[in-house]
């Protein structure tokens, strides 16, 4: 494998054995050499294969990045798919890699930056959370630096946000959308939900996908089975109401457009979230 362009002493880029430029990470990799030279595999401790228009973003990041906050940042990102099995885009190892630099930044300029979205983030992301603060135990055990609760919703964010493959400026709507949902219903059926049932639980998880899609304008197409919408129409009238709230609400507050299939299948979870009545034809 020989070098294409070292980054610094830690990390250069490389052509893997199909010609495709990875970025490589090890300790004294780059050390002494030069483009061309032949990489000694021996030292490679980690291999970025990023797409193509995201390894000069990755290669510029990683330039004047600290390597123990690389190395901590991969450990974080090991950590939320290992122990809470999440499935994280790519895009991870720069997003949060560059916001644990500047938290660090930050705290050592003794900045305390507010997650104003913080309730919402521990009461709907509850595992995004755990994570977050995981990744705050993994911050204090190698670099000996002790960041806040704040921080915590804020790596919460990055690995919710690489979990649904969207922009961060898309994702961080999504914990006071979640909020603002889980109210009309509660306004409609007149009463607090139980966030401890398993509907609620599921609930949330439809939540998080189906703004996902609407986020990114990937929501299913107005193609949707109309044996289905007369269904919940007609058998759960005040559900399928509420999910015409929550469609009227995405339109007026955020332009989100929501199509009659998502309304559908939101409709089946409220439903099953309000305890009125059990869906037997479905």
């Amino acid at each position: 494998m020989r070098i294409l362009k070292i980054i610094n002493n830690n990390v250069v880029s490389a052509c893997d054995e199909k010609g495709k430029e990875i970025v490589v990470m090890g300790k004294g990799l780059g050390f002494g050499k030069k483009n061309g030279d032949i990489l000694d595999e021996s030292k490679i401790e980690k291999k970025f294969s990023m797409p193509d228009e995201s390894v000069s973003r990755l290669e510029e990041l990683l330039k004047d990045i600290p390597y123990e906050y690389i190395q901590t940042a991969n450990k974080i990102i090991a950590m939320a798919k290992e122990k809470f099995g999440m499935k994280l885009s790519k895009i991870i190892y720069i997003t949060l890699t560059d916001h644990l630099n500047f938290a660090i930044t930050r705290f050592k300029k003794g900045i305390v930056v507010e997650n104003a979205l913080l309730w919402e983030i521990k009461r709907f992301y509850q595992k995004e959370f755990e994570a977050g603060k995981g990744a705050l135990d993994i911050i204090k055990e190698d670099l000996g630096i002790e960041l806040s609760e704040d921080e915590a919703g804020f790596f919460a964010l990055h690995i919710l946000n690489a979990q649904i493959d969207a922009d961060m400026m898309q994702t961080v709507n999504i914990p006071a959308i979640t909020k603002d949902i889980v109210n009309i219903v509660g306004y409609t059926f007149g009463k607090e939900l139980d966030r401890e049932s398993l509907y609620y639980e599921r609930f949330i998880i439809h939540l998080k996908h189906f703004l996902a899609r609407v986020v990114k304008n990937e929501a299913y197409g107005d193609d949707a089975d109309d044996r289905l919408t007369m269904i919940v129409k007609d058998e759960f009238p005040k559900s399928y109401r509420c999910a015409l709230r929550i469609r009227d609400y995405l339109k007026a507050s955020r332009k989100y457009i929501v199509s009659l299939e998502e309304i559908s299948y939101l409709t089946i979870h409220i439903q099953r979230l309000s305890g009125e009545g059990q869906i037997t034809n479905l």
